[in-house]
């Protein structure tokens, strides 16, 4: 049971989890959910902000244009893959614990990375960090919904953490243009350090000890298969924006990491203490909740990476122009995330995901009329605003969807499966995105065919949504909110 100071949520009242809890945010859980905040909000930013700083980094540093990529590359890879393992982690020994060692990791692997002087040390710190993320990602998303009921009160935590979470992510992409401008690639690593520092000396002080009573085993077989799968998947997918889709490496990696998720479900069927229960995998709110998450992550996100490309090698944009231009997509992502609960609360989880991905939809096609004069700029700008909104609000529902309906002892293991979720998609977009785009040898032209797939996954979202979270799950989603 999770137990915050200001509140207690009760754990025993049915599947769902708490029943009975806070109807309103007091000053002790503004505190709790600002702590939360702002750790998730410094892990999104670790996600883009040294996308435009790659290049002087690998000046610097002395890499090779071949092993530039494993800047990007060893981060995605630890923290995706290591994701569902801690958030299960988290649920057996402790979810604040890992937390806060987690938020000690990101901030001493942050000051090494800042003070790199060759490439292994950067790499070895980005593994750390990386870990880091996969550690303090879902065990703070199982601390914000152990601490609010479900209900309106989950739904404006989930809703502001998914509105800062995305925000960061563009976040990252501007501030990483603006530190590398105008002091140094090395302080998109300091940065981390003074964050880290505030929220560990805070939080042990607001959150309390969240853990099970009784302890069960780890699943040591399915962890390391779904572990092994995952990072076999990423790198297989690195591999194909970098080879393309028909490389021999890229094909044998992305099957080796099916055949290992296979074997991770026939592993958990069987398990008496299984790492993710057959029976939560198969309830329709966790698993095309999950699709819907994984759908917009990867558009949206990869978007941002297309948008970059046609700003800098289209329109001639600078590394810090282009970031700057990211700023309205931040501020639609942010009234998106803020809006959410509200329209959640009108026409309830399934709706709030459709218009939102139709939205999105709508603004992503929008972009094919981009031209190559900067005339276009206004185009951008206001559908990058609509999508973000858009996007926002598929994100919230997804996460109110994902972790609906579960005890509380389980809200660490789904919690790592919308991290997981999260990670991959934004993990798996940006080569797919890669690889349409440069089968083209004029970049506008693949740009545009680029934007055209995006939208085409965006409406498979939207058709998932509205073929198969209907029924039962849409009763079970509004009989819980």
């Amino acid at each position: 049971m999770s137990v915050v100071e200001g509140a207690r949520v009760d754990a025993g009242s049915g599947e769902g989890g708490g029943a009975e809890g806070p109807v309103r945010l007091d000053g002790r859980l503004r505190l709790v959910l600002v702590v939360l905040l702002v750790a998730q909000f410094m892990l999104a930013v670790d996600f883009s902000i040294l996308n435009v700083a790659l290049p002087v980094i690998g000046d610097g540093l002395g890499f090779s244009l071949s092993n530039l990529q494993w800047i990007a590359t060893s981060f995605a890879l630890c923290a995706a893959g290591f994701t569902l393992l801690f958030g299960r982690v988290a649920d057996l020994f402790g979810r604040r614990r890992l937390f806060l060692v987690g938020l000690a990791v990101l901030g001493l692997s942050s000051l090494v990375g800042g003070l790199a002087t060759s490439p292994e040390m950067l790499i070895a710190a980005r593994v750390f960090q990386g870990l880091a993320t996969a550690a303090v990602t879902p065990a703070g998303l199982s601390l914000l919904t152990t601490s609010f009921p479900e209900g309106p009160l989950r739904e404006k935590a989930l809703g502001l953490n998914g509105a800062l979470m995305s925000a960061g992510f563009t976040t990252g992409a501007i501030l990483g243009g603006v530190l590398t401008d105008l002091l140094s690639w090395r302080w998109a690593f300091f940065i981390n350090v003074p964050v880290a520092l505030a929220v560990l000396f805070i939080a042990p002080t607001v959150i309390k000890e969240s853990r099970p009573s009784v302890r069960p085993k780890l699943d040591l077989p399915g962890a390391t298969a779904v572990t092994l799968g995952l990072l076999a998947l990423i790198y297989g997918l690195t591999q194909a924006g970098e080879h393309g889709w028909g490389a021999p490496s890229a094909l044998g990696w992305l099957a080796a990491g099916v055949v290992l998720l296979v074997v991770f479900y026939a592993i958990e069927s069987k398990s008496s203490a299984p790492l993710v229960p057959v029976s939560v995998l198969k309830k329709k709110t966790v698993a095309w909740g999950n699709i819907a998450g994984l759908i917009a992550f990867l558009t949206e996100t990869s978007l941002v990476f297309l948008m970059t490309l046609y700003l800098q090698e289209v329109l001639d944009f600078s590394p810090l122009t282009a970031g700057l231009s990211f700023g309205v997509l931040g501020i639609g992502t942010v009234i998106g995330g803020s809006i959410a609960p509200r329209v959640i609360g009108a026409v309830g989880t399934r709706s709030t995901l459709i218009i939102g991905g139709v939205l999105q939809a709508v603004a992503t096609l929008s972009l094919v009329a981009l031209g190559e004069t900067s005339a276009s700029m206004w185009l951008l700008l206001i559908a990058t605003f609509a999508g973000g909104v858009g996007n926002m609000l598929v994100i919230v529902g997804f996460m109110v969807t994902a972790t609906t309906g579960l005890p509380d002892h389980e809200q660490g293991m789904a919690t790592g499966l919308a991290t997981m979720t999260q990670q991959v998609g934004i993990t798996m977009g940006t080569p797919i995105m890669s690889a349409i785009a440069a089968a083209n040898t004029d970049i506008h032209a693949g740009i545009t065919t680029a934007v055209i797939v995006n939208t085409a996954i965006v409406v498979v979202g939207i058709l998932t949504t509205v073929l198969f979270l209907r029924n039962k799950a849409a009763k079970d989603l509004a009989a819980a909110g």
